[in-house]
């Protein structure tokens, strides 16, 4: 036999051998994906991929958890979820994933657990059941000290007042709010009003365009998001006129001016106003005491009645606390409907202002004067006034000292009490928005009612309006 046929033959036995080995591989490789493949279906959708951050989940409203799974799903069911500790929210199903979106913010440094029961793949396999803990960060907060060492200055501060660190000093600051990325300030220079935005960390600064030479007021930030607003007056207002009290609105994420809010009919000067969470509108009260819901644009307002003041808005609603001639009063801003605001069972003493807690059925923190049968002011107690009306202390304020504000956090855990200490030995400044010289903002947590901390400064980040 020739050397050439050995060297054929050789090569057939090696293309026998290459295709055989390569068709068992092959074999092998199809038969551990189908194994794969019916593992899988056996045991149900499992997660491979988890989206959440805790730190925008604590500061705003709209926050989202999305778990990743290996199949495509059924459509979830928001019966099928379950949140611990309790918060509303919006299930959705796309595709191999599913969404929880958070309507309020959560509470801060807590542990959090999304299960989702009952999950099925599209087409066949049994059910299964997606679990997911995370915990959210310490909350923090901006605050104002006027007249430190450096000058008027905004710090961010824990909740005990033990790491404040100064972000923006300016010899002037009337006001601030703090926007999801951003400090937007009024301060004064001279007789110039001036709105500077700057990054959370004070960088970085830039102006508002203001419409001219004159007085901002009332500053206010929406509940999530850039958006924020100002009352605007001409620096002189003359027998010819001028623009007095005209409500602007603004984007603290870009440049473009200030659009004006156009009002219809009777004053449209602005009194008091409020951003309506989760939407483009704002509910005004005007001079002439008239209460309207409008849009970003103004012109189409709808009227509601008359009021004397709004008390407030809580995250993640649309019901608005106002005060009538008539009373307190709730109004739905979704259809206008109105009932009377819970009347506190045995309050501690006059009932004042309410402040919405968010969430549904949280009920109201207020205020509560004890008159002495002489008419001295004797004492205030803030407290928790529950949807059945009872009351709650949960500070006691001497009469020697003034309760200007209070305010919630943004996930209904705590209350914020601005405090004018021995009022009487405490004279106010000279501002635009004048203030007692020394403040104090109290910490309260509702639910235990103990105090976290009293820190030194007034404006605190979760306030969405000015003291006052």
């Amino acid at each position: 036999m020739s050397t050439d046929s050995r060297r054929a033959r050789a090569r057939k036995r090696r293309g026998r051998g290459f295709l055989l080995a390569f068709a068992a591989v092959l074999g092998a490789l199809i038969l551990v994906g189908g194994v794969g493949g019916v593992v899988s279906v056996a045991q149900g959708p499992r997660v491979t991929d988890v989206q959440v951050d805790p730190a925008a989940a604590v500061a705003a409203s709209g926050a989202r958890v999305i778990l990743t799974t290996t199949q495509s799903l059924e459509k979830i069911d928001a019966s099928q979820v379950q949140i611990e500790p309790a918060t509303p929210f919006t299930v959705d199903t796309s595709g191999r994933s599913v969404g929880i979106r958070f309507t309020l913010p959560l509470r801060d440094d807590s542990d959090y657990t999304v299960t989702v029961n009952g999950v099925k793949g599209l087409g066949a396999g049994p059910a299964s059941t997606l679990s997911e803990t995370f915990r959210t960060p310490p909350l923090s907060a901006f605050l104002l000290q006027r007249g430190t060492a450096d000058g008027d200055t905004i710090f961010r501060t824990d909740l005990h007042g033990d790491a404040g660190l100064p972000v923006f000093t300016h010899e002037h600051i009337e006001d601030f709010r703090a926007t999801a990325n951003h400090l937007v300030v009024s301060v004064r220079e001279g007789d110039l009003a001036r709105v500077i935005v700057t990054d959370l960390d004070g960088q970085n600064a830039r102006d508002i365009a203001l419409p001219g030479p004159g007085f901002v007021s009332n500053l206010q930030s929406a509940d999530r998001g850039e958006r924020v607003g100002f009352t605007f007056s001409d620096a002189t207002l003359g027998t010819t006129g001028g623009r007095e009290s005209k409500l602007f609105t603004a984007s603290a994420a870009d440049d473009a001016p200030p659009v004006e809010i156009g009002l219809n009919g009777g004053d449209v000067r602005v009194a008091d106003w409020r951003f309506v969470p989760d939407t483009d509108s704002m509910l005004v009260l005007t001079f002439d005491s008239r209460l309207l819901l409008t849009d970003a644009q103004g012109g189409n307002a709808a009227p509601l009645g008359s009021a004397l003041s709004i008390d407030g808005i809580a995250r993640g609603s649309s019901v608005a606390i106002v005060e009538r001639l008539e009373g307190i009063r709730e109004i739905d801003l979704t259809d206008g409907s109105e009932q009377a605001l819970v009347a506190p069972v045995d309050p501690p003493g006059m009932p004042g202002r309410a402040t919405p807690v968010p969430g549904t059925g949280a009920g109201t923190i207020r205020s509560f004067a004890d008159i002495g049968s002489d008419g001295a002011y004797r004492a205030t107690t803030i407290g928790h006034v529950d949807t059945d009306g009872t009351v709650r202390a949960l500070l006691e304020v001497p009469g020697t000292d003034t309760v200007l504000q209070t305010c919630v956090s943004p996930s209904g855990r705590y209350a914020a009490v601005l405090v004018a200490p021995k009022a009487v030995d405490n004279p106010f400044d000279r501002y635009q928005l004048p203030l007692p010289g020394r403040l104090q903002t109290h910490l309260v947590e509702i639910d235990s009612g103990q105090e976290v901390a009293a820190l030194q400064g007034f404006d605190l980040s979760w306030c969405q309006v000015p003291p006052g």
